[in-house]
């Protein structure tokens, strides 16, 4: 049986360069969402903004400015997701497993959702959006396997979270927008790649060497 005695799931430990800003908008907020809105809807509701992204990616394929659309179903991800924890623990709905995992996984179709989008604007013959996808993808698997070691969520590195990831897609999007002719954007996904791959090669190795210590601490503590 489910215990939520010492779940952390839904606890995140460390703040993103807008984090602060963030937790003062929701304490404002969180009270003045509708009763008819629950949490669970507020979850769900990725799947529909997700199925937007992906034809508003494919209809950018004919007219760059769709990707408007898509920006707006990025902010709509991003308040639906900023208010679902939220309502949830301040009306003590008491969805605290279901949460962490669907809100999560919903996370990861969400960066997928957005990347298929991009697939079909960015003629990239070397599948370059396929490994961006893998290495934020690990990013998302470090912070799981993380937290099954500590019970300690961390889901911002570097002060660069969820809400900054989402900010630099809107960004994309305008540069699309106003300079698809101007700036080859494609040439800039391996340098995106690398670049996400250099940070995970650090935040790796800052996890495992925590997770090392913890291990030898343990150990000094038992004999």
């Amino acid at each position: 049986m489910l215990t939520t005695e010492k779940f952390a799931g839904d606890k995140k430990v460390g703040l993103s360069l807008l984090g602060k800003w963030e937790k003062k908008f929701v304490d404002a907020y969180v009270g003045k969402i509708p009763k008819s809105i629950e949490t669970y809807h507020l979850t769900l509701s990725t799947i529909v903004w997700c199925a937007f992204i992906v034809l508003f990616g494919y209809l950018a394929k004919y007219d760059v400015r769709w990707f408007w659309g898509t920006s707006i179903m990025i902010v709509l991800q991003y308040l639906t997701d900023l208010f679902d924890g939220a309502v949830g623990r301040y009306r003590n709905t008491g969805l605290i497993h279901w949460g962490y995992y669907m809100d999560h996984f919903l996370d990861y179709i969400f960066l997928c959702a957005v990347l298929i989008g991009y697939s079909f604007t960015f003629l990239d013959r070397f599948n370059t959006i396929f490994f961006i996808l893998a290495s934020y993808g690990a990013f998302m698997v470090n912070s799981y396997l993380s937290f099954s070691a500590t019970n300690e969520f961390r889901i911002a590195y570097f002060k660069i979270g969820p809400t900054e990831i989402r900010l630099s897609f809107i960004i994309t999007n305008i540069l699309i927008i106003f300079s698809k002719d101007k700036v080859p954007l494609t040439s800039l996904l391996p340098i995106i790649f690398w670049l996400s791959m250099a940070g995970l090669t650090v935040v790796v190795y800052t996890t495992q060497k925590m997770m090392w210590k913890k291990d030898m601490e343990n150990k000094k503590s038992l004999t």
